[in-house]
């Protein structure tokens, strides 16, 4: 048994490094748009990754990871926008009466401040909601209830501060980054390289998390949190802990994303959207990590091939899906793998004994024959 495990996980490995290699050689082959396209559910993925981080491990489903998808979504936008702004205010701000620029926008001038904060700004307010919500031992469906209403504060406030935010419209109006175009061919291929290889970072990252003590006793805070609390160990601390990753891994994420699209707006980090990123996670497999990036690429990739065929088949798609998971596919798509796998290798198994236990009776019978 442990050697035919082994040589699946070879086999597993050598799989995910062929996917890995055509990963690489995609725009050898796909047109810029595609490309972009394929970029963007990558970045998507990294969102998803750190969701099955704190859900599939740590049993804690968030519903409010499209705010910190959009706030470091906006970190990038609002560093886009001030360069191609040049010395003026964004126009948006003209727009609403402004005069001059807000103070907390000065530091997204430069790229690395945007590029730290659009990362730090998520983690540190999943940090602070984790602390208070976790230490107080809310949990289930009173912190789902609890993230959703974030979603709610986070959209209210963008669109009502629109002469900080450009409010319903979001943030666009941005064109270059470092002085090249970000949808010339060149841009558009370095940025899929970019989000690629931060998403493998992500995978290897978290993987070794998982198999860590942390990722241990993460799992073992999901499965029976008093009898870890009686361990001797601090579930809320490791909730915590895995909370502020997941919303590094949305801000990165966002910001990526903003880079593919060239827009940000306060739809994207609501309600709906928010409701998506569970369903990639639950249709590829939560806590398999691989099953994150695989529902979170083939979910945005059917959304948008029948987006483009039938613009209002989507939610329709959207729904069926949810109920087909929910019934029939409770561990995913990884986890339908992985039982037909067992399955197989369970006949394998008994034909090989079936097989052995004939050979013995067929060289027992000639033996007989022979005395």
């Amino acid at each position: 048994m442990p050697a035919l495990l082994k040589t699946g996980s070879l086999k597993t490995r050598i799989v995910w490094a062929v996917v890995l290699i055509l990963m690489c050689l995609a725009p050898l082959v796909s047109t810029e748009f595609r490309l972009s396209l394929l970029a963007k559910f990558l970045a998507l993925a990294i969102l998803a990754i750190g969701l099955d981080l704190i859900w599939g491990y740590g049993g804690v489903l968030s519903l409010g990871h499209g705010v910190f998808f959009g706030l470091g979504g906006y970190a990038m936008a609002m560093y886009l926008k001030l360069q191609a702004s040049g010395a003026a205010i964004p126009d948006f701000m003209g727009w609403s009466g402004l005069s001059g620029l807000p103070w907390f926008w000065e530091p997204f001038r430069f790229f690395p401040a945007a590029l730290f904060l659009g990362i730090a700004i998520p983690a540190l307010l999943a940090f602070v909601l984790g602390w208070f919500t976790f230490r107080n031992r809310i949990t289930g469906v009173y912190f789902t209830i609890l993230t959703q209403a974030l979603v709610l504060i986070a959209v209210t406030l963008f669109v009502g501060k629109q002469e900080w935010t450009g409010g319903t419209n979001g943030i666009t109006g941005y064109q270059a980054i470092f002085g090249f175009t970000l949808h010339s061919a060149g841009t558009t291929i370095v940025l899929y390289y970019i989000t690629l290889a931060i998403l493998v970072l992500a995978y290897l990252l978290c993987r070794r998390m998982v198999n860590s003590r942390f990722g241990q006793v993460l799992e073992a805070a999901r499965d029976g949190e008093n009898r870890v609390r009686f361990l001797g160990y601090d579930p809320a601390g490791y909730k915590t802990l895995a909370f502020a990753l997941s919303g590094a891994l949305a801000g990165m994420a966002g910001m990526l994303f903003v880079l593919q699209v060239g827009i940000i707006s306060p739809s994207m980090m609501g309600i709906v959207p928010s409701i998506e990123m569970v369903l990639w996670v639950a249709l590829g497999g939560r806590g398999t990590l691989i099953g994150a990036i695989i529902g979170a690429v083939m979910l945005n990739a059917a959304k948008t091939g029948i987006s483009e065929a039938y613009p209002e088949g989507w939610l329709f798609v959207v729904g069926g899906l949810f109920v087909t998971v929910v019934l029939f596919m409770p561990n995913g798509i990884v986890g339908v793998y992985r039982s037909i796998a067992r399955i197989l290798q369970r006949r394998g198994e008994s034909s090989h004994v079936q097989t052995a236990s004939e050979k013995r009776k067929v060289f027992g019978a000639s033996g007989d024959t022979g005395r």
